[in-house]
């Protein structure tokens, strides 16, 4: 599989690298992105893609379920320099439908894994904010909305996030990524 990716690259230098070469040769003396997207590491949600973004406009950080864990030192890590250095001037939160993280946390399912049910133990207030009325077709997306808003309330919990929306420097954004119709929305 690694000779695909390797092709693929040699693709891009003769296509996309070569036609833009000023934007690359800026880029490789530094970056100063748009937004900080926060994402699920699901292989068919890349952010760039789904958005027709250049290289360099997106600081992407991605994770099982996109969470933002008050206290973890990766997220906070990121948060920090995407603020305070890259100074970003939005912070996406981006959940998808069919996540694999979300079922997992509703099933509980005990398959051995060792770290994933801990990971997901950061999620699991999302199951409080749904409503148990809703029927089973809908209620997997209510989850992953759901999902999108707490971890934007979390966001707010980190110093740098919160400082910067006060002075106005920042704004935070809840996106739902659709696998089937290949379409965003706006949800916060």
């Amino acid at each position: 599989m690694i000779e695909d990716f390797l092709e693929g690259n040699k693709k891009f230098v003769e296509t996309d690298f070569k036609q833009k070469i000023e934007h690359y040769a800026a880029l490789s003396r530094g970056q100063s992105p748009k937004a900080l997207w926060i994402a699920c590491s699901d292989s068919r949600v890349d952010p760039e893609r789904i958005t027709s973004a250049d290289m360099g406009d997106i600081f992407v950080h991605r994770n099982i379920g996109n969470l933002v864990p008050g206290n973890d030192l990766n997220i906070a890590t990121v948060l920090e320099y995407a603020v305070n250095h890259l100074k970003v001037k939005d912070i996406v939160v981006c959940g998808h439908s069919n996540c694999g993280a979300m079922k997992a946390m509703v099933s509980e399912s005990s398959s051995g894994d060792r770290f994933i049910p801990g990971w997901l133990e950061n999620a699991k207030a999302v199951l409080d904010d749904v409503d148990s009325s809703i029927g089973p077709a809908e209620k997997m997306k209510a989850i992953e909305i759901a999902n999108i808003n707490r971890q934007l309330k979390n966001l707010k919990g980190y110093y740098m996030v919160s400082e910067a929306i006060e002075r106005g420097d920042l704004e935070i954004h809840g996106i739902y990524y659709d696998l089937e119709t290949g379409l965003l929305e706006k949800i916060a």
